[in-house]
């Protein structure tokens, strides 16, 4: 790169001293012709400018010639290694005047590139030169499975990565080599059993994959890119490339496991400002005057909000490290959300907002978490009562939806969301750079949202329009939709990560 960047200055060197060379002449010619010799300036004009065209024409002949010379140069060695050239003469690198070094470089590469194919054309090893030339130079981990997802080939950054042999690797299921974690349940087997029976060609990325690696201090971090290929007729079906970040994704954890643990003192204290807030509103509640039980109302709404808060922090500290775990019972959907409506109603009040319920009849018992579920409606609820602007009315509304799941909308009419900040909306910490300054809130609750309902089994979007409001819906499933094979004999619970697995299933054993 450094001999390019003196390519380049060189070039731009010698087009300014052209430039300056024929400013300067003509500002003499018109200095001597005017001042010294007298000519009529129609006169001098026009033999300036006959001037000018002759300079150009001399410097764009000698100058195409000299700033081309290196490519030609490089052109000359590669025809001249070219298997069907006809004893072309291989180039004279040290007349290069401009880009020497450069030049240089290139045709060493040139000729160094053709030895290596010569050598594995005629030793009639062309795969060789794919595998161990190519993959094992590659700067990053590679890992080449066949269609029972056996090690054909690692290059050595991954036995590297691996901690590994040869010897331990290939051979090996790539099932008994690789312990990973994903943070959805969209995982490598279940993307590639997908593919598998219905794509000729196929890839997928994952971020954040984590790699358990046994008597490990620490867990390697890395994105992992697969590409399929169907009957490949080498046996090469499936490659998988990492991209480490560990400690990039490292640092993220230590700091979320810091807030995590400063947050986690002020739960005892709330809990506590929440009890005496309950007492007073009981005991002292009918005897206050108007304004001292408007800051009682004020001072419960702020302590729901801080609870909120404290549990989307610590939640999220116990998805980054598998740690939550989701019981799915069979409950009443409804009962559900008039709980949580009725509950974020002590903050709406508040701020003068009116929630409306609209809770459709019928509803078929749901296979849910209730703790978490409620912490998804409220967050939506809380999402809403922040963006509502002026409006004074949020919309919940609860039916079967025409997939027979039982979907979920919180509506509100505020300021809505600008079309560019869509599809960041539900990532971890990320909030609206168009009105964060105006908006309090930590960029979690929506990510939160989102990994509770895909653990349950549901989808979860959002409709809005600036200056319009916006939709937020979710869907979780009917407990009788759930599949038998999740079921544990006669427990009725059903129980998975917040990432969706089911407890103790570990999906790289075995």
């Amino acid at each position: 790169m450094d001999n390019l960047q003196r390519f380049a200055t060189q070039i731009r060197n010698q087009q300014l001293f052209v430039l300056l060379v024929t400013g300067l002449t003509i500002i003499a010619g018109w200095w001597i012709g005017d001042e010294v010799l007298h000519i009529d300036p129609i006169l001098l004009l026009a033999l300036l400018f006959a001037l000018a065209i002759g300079l150009s024409l001399i410097f764009a002949i000698s100058g195409a010639r000299y700033l081309s010379q290196p490519l030609r140069i490089v052109a000359q060695a590669v025809i001249h290694v070219a298997p069907d050239s006809a004893n072309v003469p291989g180039p004279d690198v040290k007349s290069a005047r401009l880009g020497a070094e450069l030049v240089t470089n290139l045709v060493g590469h040139i000729y160094q590139l053709a030895s290596v194919v010569e050598d594995v054309s005629g030793s009639g090893k062309k795969r060789e030169l794919s595998a161990d030339f190519v993959a094992n130079n590659l700067p990053l981990p590679l890992m080449v499975l066949d269609k029972d997802q056996n090690i054909l080939f690692a290059n050595q950054n991954m036995l590297q990565y691996l901690k590994r042999s040869i010897d331990e690797t290939v051979g090996q299921n790539v099932y008994s080599v690789l312990d990973l974690s994903f943070r959805s349940n969209q995982t490598f087997d279940k993307w590639l059993a997908e593919v598998k029976t219905g794509k000729a060609v196929a890839t997928n990325y994952w971020d954040q994959v984590k790699l358990n690696l046994p008597g490990a201090k620490t867990s390697p971090q890395f994105d992992l890119a697969a590409y399929y290929n169907q009957n490949n007729p080498d046996g090469f079906e499936t490659i998988l490339t990492l991209f480490d970040h560990t400690i990039q994704y490292a640092q993220d954890d230590q700091a979320l496991s810091f807030v995590a643990l400063a947050v986690h003192e002020l739960r005892t204290p709330v809990t506590l400002l929440r009890g005496y807030i309950e007492v007073f509103e009981e005991e002292l509640g009918p005897t206050l005057d108007p304004q001292l039980a408007d800051f009682m109302h004020k001072m419960d709404a702020s302590a729901h909000q801080l609870t909120t808060f404290v549990n989307n922090i610590l939640n999220v500290a116990r998805i980054e490290n598998d740690q939550l775990v989701l019981k799915l019972h069979k409950e009443e959907w409804g009962d559900i959300v008039r709980a949580a409506v009725a509950d974020m109603s002590v903050r709406s009040n508040v701020e003068g907002i009116k929630l409306t319920a609209d809770i459709a009849n019928g509803l078929p018992p749901v296979g849910v978490d209730r703790v978490s579920i409620y912490e998804v409606i409220c967050n939506l609820i809380d999402n809403a009562i922040k963006y509502s602007g002026d409006s004074k009315e949020i919309v919940i509304k609860t039916y079967v939806g025409a997939d027979g799941l039982v979907e979920t909308t919180v509506q509100d009419f505020g300021v809505g969301i600008a079309t560019s900040v869509m599809p960041n909306l539900f990532e971890k910490f990320y909030r609206s750079h168009h009105n964060r300054d105006q908006i309090g809130g930590t960029g979690l609750g929506l990510f939160l949202c989102k990994t509770l309902v895909s653990a349950h089994g549901g989808n979860i979007w959002v409709k809005s329009k600036e200056g319009q409001g916006s939709i937020f819906g979710f869907t979780v499933k009917p407990y009788a939709q759930l599949a038998e094979e999740e079921k544990n004999g006669d427990n009725t619970d059903i129980v998975r990560g917040a990432h969706g697995w089911i407890k103790n299933h570990s999906l790289y054993r075995g």
